[in-house]
């Protein structure tokens, strides 16, 4: 019964801090002005986060491609409409933000 009740225990808050985290997240790309031109599901000027993450899903090194993508911005990979360069993203901040996209398939 004791072992059960911890693995119950254990599994809720599993669940809610995964929900802190997207949450946690989405606030930050809203903050950091990221949702003016992405969504999460639908496209916007920009891909969905959902179209990101399965572009680059199981791809080596998307996750270093991505954060260098926020921060110096790019264009090409989605059509001819730039995504600009976003220099008040720190580094960890952009970490953060692809770490959320890449796990919203």
């Amino acid at each position: 019964m004791m072992k059960t009740s911890v693995a119950i225990a254990v599994a809720v808050g599993f669940l809610f801090s995964s929900s802190a985290f997207a949450a946690g997240e989405e606030d930050l790309a809203k903050a950091k002005n990221c949702m003016t031109c992405h969504k999460v599901a639908d496209k916007l000027i920009g891909p969905s986060y959902k179209e990101v993450a399965v572009k680059y899903a199981g791809q080596k090194g998307a996750a270093d491609l991505l954060v260098e993508k926020v921060i110096k911005g790019g264009v090409g990979v989605w059509g001819q409409v730039p995504m600009t360069p976003n220099p008040g993203v720190t580094p960890d901040e952009a970490k953060k933000l692809v770490a959320w996209i890449l796990a919203t398939k």
